[in-house]
């Protein structure tokens, strides 16, 4: 069962060198992903599940004004590469 980790102030996740993105918070657990143009590419959400923290890769549908949850992964890297190539 997942739950949103609430008002716990989590360090970003350390991102692989040479990716080019960075990440600017934007909630407790929730941060922007911004690629190498300034550009926000989706967002980058941490959830707790029984069994460890997962990271949601979460994009932002302008059509139906609602965000696109893209998946669910074990580390941050592959929810940024989710992000930086599903477009």
């Amino acid at each position: 069962m997942e739950t949103t980790i609430r008002g716990e102030a989590l360090d970003p996740p350390v991102i692989a060198a040479g990716v080019p993105i960075r990440l600017s918070a934007a909630a407790p657990s929730l941060w922007r992903v911004i690629d190498a143009t300034g550009r926000v590419i989706g967002h980058l959400q941490a959830l707790s599940f029984g069994d460890g923290i997962r990271y949601r890769a979460r994009r932002f549908q302008s059509a139906t004004r609602a965000f696109l949850d893209l998946g669910d992964f074990w580390n941050a890297d592959d929810a940024i590469e989710c992000l930086r190539f599903v477009r």
